[in-house]
């Protein structure tokens, strides 16, 4: 399990833009933090968490942008 959630926060990092990476970042930090409160084993999956929230929140806002910009010009 926790080799699967390694790759998959790999594969998640090599995926997303530079944009999308400050992201990412801040949410695996906060869902580390979080997993480590609730109980032994749970910051990596916290972690991964965190980041795909993030991310999925930093690319609808990103899209939500180019659609304004697109409807404004």
């Amino acid at each position: 399990m926790r080799t699967f959630l390694m790759i998959a926060v790999a594969v998640a990092t090599l995926v997303a833009g530079p944009v999308f990476a400050k992201g990412c970042i801040r949410g695996a930090a906060v869902g580390g933090v979080a997993g480590h409160f609730v109980g032994k084993g749970h910051a990596v999956a916290g972690a991964a968490v965190g980041c795909v929230v993030a991310h999925h929140h930093y690319a609808k806002q990103a899209r939500a942008q180019r659609a304004d910009a697109k409807h404004a010009g």
